[in-house]
């Protein structure tokens, strides 16, 4: 359990901050930058989840919870990604039930026949916002991973969440995407 009695501690003062093994990075470390970029695609998440029906929003919930582990892993330099007693990580059963849920969302859904343009309702609108920033994050992510290792299943956990996204939006659309038409301000 976490307990925060003290929010500034001032030991990022000098432009570093901490990591779970008791190392300092600068903030504007590679790990730092993929660790932000899921913080902010967990806020993206929050801010939709305030305007889509139940059972979205309950899905929702179980990606911010693990968007944290997957915070905290990235927080946990090393090669052993074997979840422990002290060390959280993201594992493949957390990818699993993203794949889950996107062939669930997917199977009502028609066929794309066209890209789409990311909008059509604001629910929908905010959804693909979060989308954009989890590509994001995945790009953070990965160059981190060109640099030191990262947790294969992170990395995977991180491509799976913009495809659910993108299939939770077309939902939420309920068929009526904005469609992309080429050309069409010529």
């Amino acid at each position: 359990m976490v307990k925060l009695n003290k929010i500034y501690t001032r030991t990022g003062d000098d432009g570093t901050t901490g990591l779970v093994d008791g190392s300092r990075r600068a903030k504007h470390d590679a790990r730092m930058a993929a660790i932000g970029e899921v913080d902010e695609v967990n806020s993206a998440i929050g801010l939709a989840a305030l305007v889509v029906p139940a059972d979205a929003g309950a899905e929702l919930t179980r990606i911010q919870n693990d968007l944290f582990d997957l915070g905290a892993d990235l927080a946990t330099p090393g090669s052993d990604f074997e979840p422990g007693e002290m060390t959280l990580r993201v594992v493949p059963g957390q990818v699993d039930w993203l794949e889950h849920a996107i062939d669930a969302r997917n199977a009502a859904l028609p066929p794309l026949t066209s890209f789409i343009l990311p909008g059509g309702s604001e629910a929908a609108a905010r959804v693909h916002l979060a989308r954009a920033i989890a590509r994001r994050a995945e790009r953070a992510a990965v160059a981190l991973a060109a640099q030191e290792p990262v947790n294969p299943s992170a990395l995977a956990y991180l491509n799976r969440l913009s495809d659910y996204l993108f299939v939770l939006a077309r939902a939420l659309n309920a068929g009526r995407d904005p469609l992309w038409v080429p050309g069409a301000s010529r």
